[in-house]
């Protein structure tokens, strides 16, 4: 019977972290953007990449090169 009682004050007290570090992400705003990662998977990942490059030369030639090789494919 105390393993019982020592089973339920050690659950309580793990609900009660849970509950503590769910308001603190709350209050920070963890969970407010729930709509943008929904969205952003519809995107081409070649998009985001771009995005994050921001006019790197070297990856630019690349892809101009890429764009080659596949026009003289087809």
């Amino acid at each position: 019977m105390d393993i019982l009682y020592l089973m339920i004050l050690c659950s309580a007290s793990l609900a009660a972290v849970f509950l503590i570090i769910f308001i603190v992400n709350a209050k920070k705003g963890q969970f407010e953007d729930d709509e943008s990662p929904a969205v952003r998977i519809l995107f081409d990942s070649g998009e985001i990449k771009e995005k994050k490059n921001n006019g790197n030369k070297k990856d630019e030639e690349k892809k101009e090169e890429n764009n080659k090789i596949e026009e003289k494919s087809e």
